[in-house]
């Protein structure tokens, strides 16, 4: 499955539309699964970190993540809650290839929202697992690294990357 690029008009307008509520009752638990691993193989295949369903084209509330073989999908996610200071990372995004820049973000979150059969769970996360989730929750709500970044600039040697998601 191909992960949308700003680099197509179409695409752009699909990536920077807020995404629609996660309905569980709308899909059964095999279409989730297969969901699921759909975004988990994009997300794999490009070497990113996270990735979110708008990114696959998909117009509903969700991101997976993978840091230290720990996997995360997450419904309907909503950050309820910011701490600690604000520190400067490099980003970058699997649908603005080839692009970093300097994102300053909060070491902690706290978020909220459901698992895959629809529970509610809270999760606070923070060092890099933080800056993945609200890169997520911000693609989800139709609003890229870009917007945030400072120093933007096109990678011209592969071997410096920060993380993609």
């Amino acid at each position: 499955m191909l992960i949308l690029t700003i680099e197509k008009k179409g695409n752009e307008k699909t990536l920077r539309k807020p995404t629609a509520a996660f309905d569980f009752s709308r899909h059964n638990k095999k279409e989730i699964r297969e969901l699921l691993k759909t975004m988990r193989q994009a997300m794999k295949a490009a070497q990113g970190v996270g990735l979110s369903a708008n990114q696959l084209g998909f117009n509903v509330s969700l991101f997976v993540a993978q840091v230290e073989n720990k996997f995360y999908a997450i419904f309907n996610p909503r950050i309820v809650k910011t701490g600690g200071e604000e520190i400067e990372m490099e980003e970058g995004c699997l649908s603005v290839p080839e692009k970093f820049g300097l994102v300053a973000r909060p070491d902690k979150i706290w978020l909220e929202g459901q698992d895959a059969d629809g529970k509610k769970i809270k999760i606070k996360a923070w060092g890099l697992l933080a800056k993945i989730f609200q890169h997520e929750v911000d693609h989800l709500n139709g609003k890229l690294f870009i917007d945030h970044a400072k120093e933007i600039r096109v990678l011209r040697d592969a071997g410096v990357r920060g993380h993609n998601s």
